[in-house]
């Protein structure tokens, strides 16, 4: 049976009644705190599912990339909202490193914040810094 809510014009407040679809329209509906008949229904929401990759390249537009560079606020913000996007735990170091970035501390200040080793990877953190390269190589 659908659920449909209702919020009431008199005191305010929203509810959910339970009805048929031969019911809906023709049952008089009532608030279940004041019993004003003076209700109307409150549409839901509609979320639409897209596939992980449709998600992901969306957020991968190069004019929203490109102010990401000069703003460490923003990349944080769209490093969370990639993260949600993928519906995965990635882990207390990614969250930390997001919050930084949040705060406004630079990439090159958190990556000069790390400890000497990569957990995930094993990976020295002298092995990738002194080589010249600014990130730790991919594995596999």
């Amino acid at each position: 049976m659908p659920a449909y809510t209702y919020r009431c014009n008199a005191c305010g407040v929203r509810f959910t009644v339970r009805m048929s679809y031969q019911e809906y329209g023709r049952k008089a509906v009532q608030c279940p705190r004041c019993g004003s008949a003076a209700v109307e229904r409150v549409p839901a929401r509609v979320r639409m599912l897209r596939p992980e990759e449709a998600v992901l390249e969306a957020m991968a537009d190069p004019a929203r990339l490109s102010a990401l560079e000069d703003d460490p606020r923003a990349l944080g913000k769209m490093m969370r909202e990639m993260g949600s996007a993928l519906g995965e735990d990635l882990g207390p170091e990614f969250d930390e490193v997001v919050d930084r970035l949040e705060k406004g501390q630079s990439p090159e200040e958190i990556e000069a914040a790390l400890p000497e080793e990569s957990p995930a990877e094993g990976i020295l953190k002298q092995d990738f810094v002194h080589s010249g390269r600014r990130h730790p190589p991919r594995l596999g």
